[in-house]
């Protein structure tokens, strides 16, 4: 629940302090009975308006039940005060990038049933063992990156102390590599899991050990393993080799599955007897319950594929398919159009499809898609390098289309985007690497563009500033909140006027690499008004500017507050002057500043959901920040600033 705050800056019949006098008057249990109804980050929101409503926030923070603060890493400082007199809580997630071990005791608390601590890289395995030894009656834990920092390792006993404790899970997630800190027999330790499990996410594990862990008959304390996962509906795994016999172990041990997703990204080419083949498929859902699947072999660190597999394996899986819902599948490199067609066809209830590096997949797929009752939401079609205008076009005849994604479909051009133009209901459309020129993007503009939400045209080198100058004319209110306008080497400062002119209220804006954008961009954004809202900048969370050639030191003038309140993640290339971008990563702790080029935000590559976005953005998050951080001066960054044109001058009087 947000809440909507009032302020008065400077105008207006009704004076601060009036208001704040008013509020006193009103009992301080009725406002507090008020707050429980917020969340944590509306709470701070009213906290930074008065002093009434701040000394009632804290008061409410004190027995408040869901602390949820994703946006910003807290300090331990920070931490200590909100959560430690909290004897009610039940609900934690946090963002830990700026905790470590001694943090566990505030953590680790009795009172809560779902755990979802995310960054945890500076704890050791302590702190899942505390978890185990204390929060008995934990119903969700969820644990990114633990131990990733160097020289802070997990035992196998903190697992075993987990397991053990934590008797009533039903939602597990351990997303790091367990691998490394297991030895190959270890994997039946998650034997000891609570019998009430549904949901099982592990971020790596081998698949010798899964397969273990799901044939074995009991664990060590005599507990049968394959009754403590029988009620397991959803399993998804990253392990070093998709085989036939994990895949029938998982088979043939959950009896339970609905959602199984499974992906590799082996370093080579499996040999036969580690490989998924046509066998290994006619395994998949003997119990006919799956609705969703899931298998994907990455192309992350080397060009693997299941060559394995053919069109005879996807024969067999069509008859076991018939009531899925979802299916993606990756790196089958030898399924041709029948194989594919096959399944497409033999799932009448299909509402996902994607397909991810299929070379043999083209135009017949959909050929006659209009023959089925399919009505598909989502389409993925990532680097399918055979596909072309025709087969876009025959699948736009399908109107329920919501996400459709064809990055790195080479030869889709501009008769594809005329029909995907014709889609009522899309609102996220990845154009990456394909062919499209100006004139494409601009068959957007008569139909899909005023319900759209995400659009990325990375690297479609044919775009030049007009398609932007068209797009955002300002004729209408958007729904765009995600841009990606990345290596586009023809695109200038003209193309971001057009879209701070237009006060569209982007959330993401991507332009790295694009070598003609400068700081007058940046002054654009900074002073953008985003439709009726007063604050300048104030939509945009995140910004990659990252290896933009104009960007010098004058752009960090408009990335300190109060421009871009919003900002979370900022992509900069660092040597522009690394004591300025190290100012402005301490003066806005809450913003992640990265110069390395790696990829800003949360992208889940090959998660449906990854290209969806937050249509709403809570103004409530700026004020979460200033409540917790407090009201610093910029002297920090001036100083660096000043000292940057002490260089520079030296440098001029050098060159006279």
């Amino acid at each position: 629940m947000a809440a909507t705050v009032v302020r008065n800056g400077g105008g207006g019949d009704v004076d601060g302090c009036d208001v704040e006098r008013s509020l006193d008057m009103l009992p301080a249990a009725l406002l507090e009975t008020i707050m429980t109804k917020l969340d944590v980050a509306s709470l701070c929101s009213l906290a930074s308006t008065c002093k009434t409503l701040k000394s009632c926030a804290t008061r409410v923070l004190t027995f408040t039940p869901n602390f949820h603060v994703f946006n910003v890493s807290l300090s331990m400082e920070t931490v200590r005060p909100l959560l430690f007199p909290n004897q009610k809580l039940s609900s934690l997630k946090l963002d830990c990038g700026r905790l470590g071990n001694s943090a566990i005791d505030i953590l680790a608390r009795p009172s809560l049933r779902e755990i979802s601590l995310h960054n945890c890289r500076d704890f050791s395995g302590d702190l899942i063992s505390e978890i185990g030894r204390k929060c008995k009656d934990l119903r969700l834990l969820c644990l990114g990156s633990v131990a990733e920092k160097v020289g802070r390792t997990i035992s196998r006993g903190a697992l075993e102390d987990l397991l053990n404790g934590c008797s009533h899970l039903e939602v597990l997630a351990l997303m790091f590599d367990l691998s490394l800190y297991l030895r190959p027999g270890d994997g039946r330790i998650f034997g000891l899991v609570s019998d009430k499990l549904t949901h099982l996410e592990l971020g790596h594990i081998s698949s010798r050990m899964m397969t273990q862990l799901l044939t074995s008959t009991e664990t060590s304390s005599g507990r049968v393993a394959s009754t403590a996962l029988q009620n397991v509906q959803q399993l998804r795994l990253s392990v070093d080799c998709i085989t036939d016999a994990v895949v029938k172990a998982i088979s043939k041990s959950l009896t339970s599955l609905i959602d199984l997703d499974l992906r590799d990204a082996p370093l080579e080419n499996p040999r036969q007897p580690s490989d998924l083949t046509d066998f290994g498929l006619q395994e998949i859902n003997q119990n006919g319950k799956l609705k969703h699947l899931s298998l994907i072999r990455s192309q992350e660190f080397h060009s693997t594929y299941f060559r394995r597999v053919s069109d005879q394996g996807m024969l067999f899986l069509a008859d076991k398919c018939l009531g899925m819902e979802s299916i993606c599948f990756g790196g089958f490199c030898r399924v041709t159009d029948a194989g594919f067609k096959t399944i497409l066809h033999s799932c009448a209830s299909l509402s996902k499809f994607s397909i991810y590096h299929g070379p043999r997949l083209t135009d017949l797929v959909f050929h006659d898609v209009l023959a089925t009752t399919l009505s598909l939401s989502h389409v993925s079609l990532r680097r399918c390098h055979l596909l072309t205008d025709h087969a876009i076009q025959k699948l736009a005849s399908n109107l329920k289309l919501e996400n459709l994604d064809l990055r790195g479909c080479r030869n889709i051009r501009d008769e594809a985007l005329q029909a995907i133009s014709q889609l009522p209901k899309l609102k996220v459309l990845l154009l990456d690497g394909t062919d499209v020129s100006d004139t494409g993007l601009s068959y957007l503009k008569e139909g899909v563009w005023d319900s759209l939400v995400s659009l990325s045209v990375r690297r479609c080198r044919n775009l030049t500033d007009r398609f932007m100058t068209t797009l955002f004319d300002g004729s209408s209110k958007l729904a765009l909140r995600e841009l990606d306008l990345s290596n586009l080497p023809n695109l200038t400062d003209a193309a971001v006027f057009a879209l701070a002119k237009s006060g569209a209220p982007i959330t993401k804006l991507q332009l790295r690499e694009c070598r003609l954008i400068g700081d007058p961009s940046v002054m654009a954004l900074a002073s953008t008004r985003v439709y009726e809202d007063a604050c300048p900048g104030s939509s945009l969370c995140l910004l990659d500017l990252y290896d933009c050639g104009g960007i010098t030191q004058l752009s960090f003038k408009w990335l300190k507050k109060p421009f871009f309140p919003r900002l979370k993640w900022l992509g900069i290339t660092g040597s522009v002057n690394r004591d300025i971008v190290d100012a402005l990563a301490r003066r806005r702790r809450h913003l992640k500043v990265s110069c390395r080029g790696e990829e800003l935000g949360i992208d889940g590559e090959d998660d449906w959901d990854s290209a969806d976005i937050n249509q709403h953005m809570e103004a409530e998050e700026d004020e979460l920040e200033q409540w917790i951080f407090g009201d610093e001066g910029d002297v920090e960054m001036e100083d660096a600033e000043d000292e940057s044109d002490d260089e520079g001058s030296e440098e001029e009087d050098d060159d006279d």
